[in-house]
């Protein structure tokens, strides 16, 4: 059976007109890019307790609006910073901890709906769970032994319960694990399971790596110059894991997806090389070979966001200013493919320890906080970018060729732009709805069950708050016999054009 030769170019000439279409795809004018230079206005500094080593945001009074909670390594304690709504913050309430504490948590661990903390204490060998009474205060710490000295915790829900689980990065003699702590559903924990990694395991990240629904764990070994990817049964055991090679003594990972396609990828800030390392995900917890770009000295932490408003994950590095660091951040843009542009440094605080991304200021964008670890201060960096209206950083199609009888077909677009940002397909320039073999029809990947009935001309329309633009339309079309029957239903279809044209550009007699 001959092959059908569909170039696009005979597609837009000859098919648009029988179908009653126009040719022509409106589009949008676009704004330029944000100056990278000119995202984030002057730190302002606002004081904390000694040693700040992690600064995360969440909502702990439930107005709505992020608020700010500190370790205070040197001091045993939290700062809790209260936001107005407006990004000004009220000065900081402590509560103790335990021992040198290193890392903050922010989840619902009871399921009443307020927003609980979790602490990792470096040398207490545990954590603190504090409760939110509701008012944004908190009730006095409870604690849970882990094996050894806990370096990075994140929360979230690992065995499927509906509840929110622990995780820590524990540094063991010899070896390094990461401790999984299940919740009772009441925000007690089980005893700790663990599970073997690298050498001094120093940052953990959480995600759905291979798609299937569960999250999965991302932990970067500084000795090992490895990241361990911890694949979840769906139960919260790990049962499969992975190594990739990354940079000279990474100490920083973060999960985001960078290039447009739908999973997560991996950000590795590696210390020693004074670089950050992206590992593109193939969709299934494999990763592409990294690759790398250059931040300057001593990178110690990385925070991903769109700090542009084009709708991709863009990156902040900070970097210490001790033992000869450069003491500053790096902020490097994302073109909506996973690829980035040159760093741009902006200042801080006094050896910048953590970073926090998010709207503080309510007004649409990523601003910035920043823990100094010197300083004993937060740098707050308001983000002043232009929103941007949408535009298609990758096309769907041009076609898709589907055998005799027809079979699943996949369309898949990338747009950038602020969010959030509204798709909708089209087929002959109507609007779909999923149902009747198709799905996805208001979301970047669109899957068509095709038969020859559905051969066609299919686009997207992406739309934000600034306006909306049609991408390029692509071709579904259906491998057809030389046989006039066209439509297969045993009788001649001569007045089939499109199944003709197939035919005849085949070249069937």
């Amino acid at each position: 059976m001959p092959t059908i030769r569909l170039a696009f170019r005979p597609v837009a000439a000859v098919l648009a007109p029988a179908l009653g279409l126009s040719t022509i795809v409106p589009t949008v004018a676009l704004a330029q890019p944000c100056d990278p230079t000119q995202l984030f206005a002057p730190p302002a500094a606002i004081d904390v307790g000694e040693l700040p080593l992690d600064v995360e945001t969440g909502d702990l009074d439930g107005d709505g609006d992020l608020d700010l909670v500190v370790a205070n390594t040197a001091n045993d304690d939290i700062s809790v910073l209260l936001n107005d709504g407006t990004g000004a913050l009220a000065l900081e309430v402590r509560y103790a901890a335990g021992s040198e504490p290193v890392a903050v948590a922010i989840a619902d661990l009871n399921g009443d709906g307020d927003t609980d903390l979790v602490v990792a204490n470096g040398t207490g060998d545990d954590v603190s769970v504090l409760l939110n009474n509701g008012d944004a205060t908190f009730a006095p710490g409870v604690t849970y032994g882990l094996t050894d000295r806990p370096t990075s915790i994140v929360l979230g829900d690992l065995d499927g319960d509906g509840d929110t689980d622990l995780a820590a990065a524990v540094d063991s003699i010899g070896t390094g694990i990461v401790g999984v702590l299940l919740n009772n559903g009441d925000a007690t924990f089980a005893p700790e399971v663990s599970y073997a990694v690298g050498q001094l395991p120093e940052s953990i990240a959480l995600g759905d790596l291979d798609g299937d629904g569960d999250d999965d764990l991302a932990v970067v070994n500084l000795i090992d110059d490895t990241v361990t990817v911890l694949v979840n049964g769906g139960d919260a055991t790990f049962p499969t894991s992975t190594l990739l090679n990354v940079g000279d003594q990474p100490n920083a990972v973060a999960l985001g997806d960078m290039d447009g396609d739908g999973d997560h990828d991996l950000v590795v800030a590696n210390f020693s090389d004074d670089d950050v390392s992206v590992l593109l995900n193939n969709g299934d917890a494999t990763f592409a070979p990294g690759v790398r770009y250059a931040v300057g000295r001593l990178p110690v932490a990385v925070a991903l966001g769109d700090l542009d408003g084009d709708g991709d994950h863009d990156l902040v590095v900070a970097k210490t200013g001790s033992l000869g660091g450069a003491n500053d951040l790096s902020v490097l843009l994302n073109d909506g493919a996973g690829a980035f542009g040159p760093e741009v440094r902006y200042t801080a605080g006094d050896s910048p320890s953590s970073l926090a991304l998010g709207d503080l200021d309510g007004d649409g964008d990523h601003d910035l906080a920043v823990a100094n670890a010197s300083g004993d201060d937060l740098s707050v960096l308001r983000n002043r970018c232009v929103a941007l209206p949408p535009r298609i950083v990758t096309q769907p199609g041009p076609f898709v060729l589907l055998p005799p009888g027809g079979g699943v077909a996949e369309l898949r677009v990338v747009a950038a732009g602020t969010g959030p940002l509204a798709y909708r397909w089209f087929r002959n320039r109507q609007p779909l709805a999923d149902g009747g073999g198709v799905s996805g029809a208001s979301t970047p990947i669109l899957t068509v069950d095709a038969t020859v009935e559905d051969t066609a001309t299919y686009g997207v329309r992406v739309t934000n708050a600034l306006g909306s633009v049609f991408s390029d339309e692509a071709l579904i079309a259906v491998e057809v016999p030389c046989s006039a029957d066209f439509d297969g239903d045993g009788t001649l279809t001569l007045f089939d054009f499109l199944g003709f044209s197939n035919a005849f550009d085949a070249g069937c007699p």
